[in-house]
């Protein structure tokens, strides 16, 4: 056990990479609250991780996008565990890739609200219980929040400032022994990729793009990005406001990416 009775709050834990993110830390024997939009789905991850154990995982419906759910989320947590190690900002949304124009205002401010304005006010709500362990956040950005990425300007905003926060964050919370770390994964397998997949005219030539877009030649799984995360919280600790990439390479090498015609 890599991480025995800790306590995390994971955001976004019912599927994808939180659910990732979740399966991890209970192995390592961390006591996990996790939360999600969708009951039906946190509950049954609850319930599967917990037969298994070593750890233990408790699931709570919450909006991040509203601050005053995040910070009973935080509170709970606390009030039932009396301490809180480790914050996981993961929950978030890539909107469908569309041009600039076809992006109202509200839609960015909102998806602002969703992936940005959540993470600093669930930091906010848990420093002041993880200055007293001299824990550690570790938010979710992109791969693409560096690179950049077709029709996807209000996304890439929101993921390149969460490193920029991060990197900002870290600087004030080393005075404190708090550590913060972003980590930036580029095509993970993810239900949402699956809908990607489904929507697309030809779902298996979608399917291989997305496997071959990496040096490596596949997707990255969720529960490599989860041991990512466990890494940073139980074993890196002389490490912060550093932004991890998991990738598989798919940032290496040139490519043809004129769209000139």
């Amino acid at each position: 056990m890599r991480y025995p009775d800790r306590v995390v709050i994971i955001t976004g834990g019912s599927k994808g990479i939180g659910e990732g993110c979740v399966r991890a830390f209970v192995a390592a024997g961390a006591r996990v609250v996790f939360c999600a939009r969708t009951e039906t789905e946190g509950n049954a991850l609850e319930m599967e991780v917990n037969a298994v154990g070593p750890g233990a995982a408790q699931f709570i419906r919450c909006d991040v996008s509203q601050a005053e759910d995040i910070q009973s989320l935080i509170e709970t947590t606390v009030e039932r565990y009396g301490q809180l190690d480790c914050l996981i900002n993961n929950a978030g949304w890539h909107p469908p890739h569309l041009p600039i124009d076809e992006f109202s205002v509200q839609e960015f401010r909102d998806l602002l609200n969703l992936n940005l304005v959540s993470i600093f006010a669930a930091c906010k709500f848990a420093l002041p219980h993880l200055r007293r362990t001299r824990g550690n956040i570790i938010n979710l950005a992109s791969l693409v929040g560096s690179m950049g990425q077709l029709h996807a300007t209000t996304y890439v905003a929101t993921k390149g400032a969460i490193t920029a926060f991060t990197k900002a964050l870290a600087i004030d919370e080393a005075a404190h022994g708090v550590r913060a770390n972003s980590i930036s994964p580029g095509n993970i397998y993810t239900p949402l990729w699956q809908e990607a997949i489904d929507a697309a005219n030809d779902p298996e030539a979608c399917r291989a793009d997305g496997e071959a877009a990496q040096v490596l030649g596949r997707m990255g799984t969720i529960e490599e990005v989860g041991k990512l995360c466990l890494f940073l919280a139980a074993e890196a600790t002389f490490t912060t406001g550093v932004d991890h990439i998991i990738s598989g390479g798919a940032e290496l090498g040139y490519a043809r990416k004129s769209r000139r015609k």
